[in-house]
């Protein structure tokens, strides 16, 4: 038997239950893990509450927790290139059950080496929202050196890696942050911070930006507005996936939204960087898994700031 919070219908944060299960054993090509890890991901609230069921059918009751850092602990059949004790990271399959547990399943594919140089369950705060902004810049917005980017809601988790990734690229970074994400957005490399709630961005950008990333809920004129800030030829990418990403068909300015998938080898990637000192992991809060419920409603009320991850095991 092992732990795990799960939920039997969607609903309110309080339709989390802790529960023991059955501990599951892995099939064809997949590994069992004890997981280090998780963290909370705002779309681990939509889904919880029933926002989510076209694009990610999750069957109930269902585990959340789509990042996960752990240890090998057994292997399916057909599983090589592993090894029982290896740490791992991933971003597991939306649909699955994720790793809100003390166990948790993993297709092989998903996986990726931890970093060496920082605490296995620290990791966890790197797939989902580092791969989220590894794909925004380059794939979507074919970001290269030189270029100018506006990084619109720089504050939250996806943008400290944004931020980091666009600097390390060559980019000239503009920041948008509110106060209490001011700093570190500067610690991350902002070359120009603005703090969106005393100034007026579209003021305060005085030249014109190659590429526009917004990764916060905005107000649809606000983003039009932020939309006039791009060169022609420009791009356009955002996050929010339930609003349309405007777009500037008369100045070639192509808008698109990002839909994140697992990526192995750009996770590796990523580690590779983190080992070498290259991008920073930040974990605001490490919190129980019996505190999940109270994360979710946190969350739900705005009152989270940074990454955090949630430990099983119950270190805190």
């Amino acid at each position: 038997m092992m732990k795990a919070m799960r939920f039997h219908e969607f609903g309110d944060p309080d339709v989390l239950r802790l529960e023991d299960v059955e501990q599951p054993a892995p099939g064809e090509g997949e590994v069992r893990i004890e997981v280090a890890a998780t963290s909370f991901n705002g779309v681990d609230g939509n889904i919880r509450g029933g926002f989510m069921q076209g694009p990610i059918p999750v069957v109930l009751p269902h585990v959340p927790g789509l990042d996960l850092a752990g240890t090998i602990d057994a292997l399916g059949p057909g599983v090589g290139g592993l090894e029982v004790g290896q740490a791992v990271v991933g971003f597991l399959p939306m649909s699955a059950d994720g790793a809100s547990a003390e166990y948790v399943l993993a297709p092989v594919e998903v996986l990726a080496a931890a970093p060496s140089s920082i605490p296995l369950a620290d990791a966890a705060a790197l797939p989902l929202v580092a791969l989220t902004a590894w794909q925004a810049l380059f794939e979507y917005a074919e970001l290269t050196a030189g270029q100018r980017v506006l990084i619109s809601g720089a504050g939250g988790a996806v943008g400290g890696y944004a931020v980091q990734l666009a600097k390390a690229a060559g980019a000239h970074v503009i920041a948008t942050a509110s106060p209490r994400s001011v700093e570190r957005v500067t610690l991350a490399g902002a070359d120009e911070v603005v703090d969106h709630t005393t100034t007026e961005v579209t003021a305060a950008v005085t030249e014109p930006v190659d590429v526009l990333l917004n990764l916060a809920p905005i107000d649809p004129e606000q983003f039009t507005a932020l939309v006039a800030l791009v060169a022609s030829g420009g791009v356009v990418v955002s996050t929010t996936a339930w609003m349309p990403t405007p777009s500037d068909e008369e100045r070639g300015v192509r808008g698109s939204t990002v839909f994140v998938r697992s990526d192995a080898e750009q996770l590796s990637q990523l580690v590779a960087r983190v080992d070498r000192g290259e991008l920073r992991v930040e974990v605001a809060e490490r919190v129980p898994l019996d505190d999940l419920p109270a994360l979710h409603g946190r969350a739900a009320s705005g009152d989270i700031s940074g990454k955090v991850i949630v430990l099983p095991h119950g270190e805190g």
